[in-house]
This record gives structure tokens, C-alpha cells and sequence, in this order.
């Protein structure tokens, strides 16, 4: 019997996106887990030395977590490097009393807040960042998203604040991302389960920011998908390209008893980013 060999293919049928980033850029890069002023060190000496082009890097623990002095050091670190730093917003369901978020169907609810003295509480530290000088969150309410956005919008919080909705409560249909950018969302992180048309779908329905985690976490599903890069680009710019680790121990909430585990994870998720990078050179997507 003979077997007809078929000619492998990368076309993916869906539409290529119009929108770029204010400055005309289709993708950038993101270093997530961050955590604390010495990783932001480790990342932007691993950047320099492999060549990776950082633009924003992402703390987990939360702002409730930081000193205020970590705080301003990290986002000095970033501000000489043209790098925005983003916090998430502390208080969550994964680090509260609730029982709820462990239960077998209660992963949606690890980014919840329970009640309005949480919502309150988580206010209250995204306003210390914003007195601090951070102008980027991520938030894994939409309460909070709204309630924040609504300050946004009353001049409460400067109207450059960027509110980034995160992964835990992520859209996975185009409706669901049209409305939380209509309430607020800047940039929306997108699961790393979707298809590219389905990707594309959520392109098509807003022109929002998507992030990506090009390789997710175990937590989030340990999805590694460096080949989908130019596709990634193609049909879902403006995007921020996220490398995470799979097959690497949880941070949150860090500390110096994970100092180890924390500057060297840092230091592998800028490696990820390079091999990222790669892909998009050998795609001409980065001269």
C-alpha cells in the first residue's frame, strides 16, 4: 500500500489584524512573575546579554506584598529602560479565607473578590501604587474593573492608568472581550488554549490589547506554543507576547524564602523570550 504523503502547511484561515500599537508595532514582549527589584535586575541584565527586547514586565504577588521602597525601586529600574511595570492588585480569592476557590469547579474564583471590604482593600492598594508612581494593574475583577475605571474616568486616577485583565478571569469568546473592554479593560490576556481563528474572533471584536502566554504555566494549563508566534502576531496585533515556565514550582505570594527560585526563573523566562524572538526573525517580523 502506498500512503500519499501530504504537504505540511503554516496557513491558518483567519484574518490578519489592522491594529498595531500607538507607535505602529504589532507585537512586544513581556517578562511575567517578576518579583521584587532584584529579579527586575536579573531581567534586564539577561535581556541585555541575549538581546531580547523587553516591554513590560509583570509582578504576581501583588502591590499588598511590596514595601513601598521595593516598590519605587522596581519601577525606577523599568522607567530607565523604557519598560512598563505592572502590579497585580493584592488582595484575591487564592489568598483568602473563602473555601470556594478550592473546590473542584472553583478555579474561576481564585482571582475573585469576596465582598465589598475586600473590593475596599483592593482599592486601597492599587491607590498606594498610583501614589507611588505605578501607572499599570492587573486585575482579575470586574467589580474592581469597573469601580476602578469608573475613578479613571472622574479623574480619581490618572487617565493614563492602564488596567490589564488578567489571565485568571480571562475572556475566551469575542463577546466576553468586547465587554470588558467596553468596561475598562486596556489590555486583555487572552487563555493560551485558543485556537488562532478563535484568537482572531476576539481581534475582530475589539481592538484591545491581547497578552499571550506563549508558554503558560502549569497553573494555566502548561501550553507551549512557539511555533504559533507569527500566526500569533498575524491575527491578533497589537500583542504581548508572555513567557511564563512550565514545569516550575509557584511563586505567589514570594518572598526571600524563594529568592533562589525567583531569580532564576526570572532569568529562564528571558531565555524563553529569546527563543521567542528567534521565531520572530526567522518570520521577518523583527529586523
Amino acid at each position: 500500500m502506498t500512503v500519499e504523503l501530504i504537504e505540511p502547511t503554516y496557513s491558518v484561515d483567519a484574518p490578519a489584524s489592522g491594529v498595531t500599537f500607538p507607535e505602529g508595532e504589532q507585537w512586544r514582549i513581556e517578562i511575567p512573575s517578576v518579583e521584587g527589584p532584584e529579579a527586575v535586575r536579573v531581567v534586564l541584565d539577561e535581556a541585555a546579554r541575549l538581546g531580547v527586547p523587553v516591554h513590560r514586565i509583570s509582578q504576581g504577588s501583588g502591590i499588598q506584598m511590596l514595601l513601598d521602597d521595593e516598590i519605587t525601586e522596581m519601577l525606577e529600574l523599568c522607567a530607565d529602560k523604557h519598560i512598563e511595570l505592572c502590579l497585580f492588585v493584592g488582595p484575591r480569592g487564592s489568598f483568602d479565607i473563602g473555601a470556594a476557590v478550592l473546590a473542584q469547579a472553583g478555579g474561576a474564583l481564585k482571582g475573585a473578590l469576596r465582598g465589598s471590604r475586600q473590593l475596599a482593600h483592593a482599592i486601597a492598594d492599587v491607590e498606594r501604587a498610583s501614589d507611588l508612581g505605578i501607572r499599570s494593574i492587573l486585575v482579575a475583577d470586574l467589580g474592581l474593573l469597573v469601580l476602578l475605571n469608573q475613578r479613571r474616568d472622574a479623574g480619581d486616577l490618572p487617565a493614563d492608568f492602564i488596567f490589564k485583565y488578567s489571565v485568571l478571569a480571562a475572556p475566551t469568546n469575542p463577546a466576553s472581550a468586547a465587554v470588558l473592554a467596553q468596561l475598562g479593560a486596556d489590555t486583555l490576556n487572552v487563555p493560551s488554549d485558543l485556537t488562532i481563528r478563535q484568537i482572531a474572533e476576539i481581534r475582530e471584536a475589539t481592538p484591545a490589547v491581547i497578552d499571550f502566554y506563549v508558554e503558560a504555566p502549569d497553573d494555566i494549563g502548561g501550553f507551549v506554543r512557539f511555533h504559533d508566534i507569527p500566526d500569533l502576531v498575524r491575527v491578533a496585533a497589537p500583542i504581548y507576547l508572555k513567557f511564563g515556565l512550565r514545569n516550575s514550582p509557584p511563586l505567589y505570594p514570594s518572598g526571600a524564602h524563594l529568592s533562589g527560585l525567583v531569580l532564576s526563573s526570572a532569568r529562564e523566562r528571558v531565555r524563553r523570550a529569546r527563543i521567542g524572538v528567534d521565531h520572530l526573525r526567522a518570520a521577518g517580523l523583527l529586523a
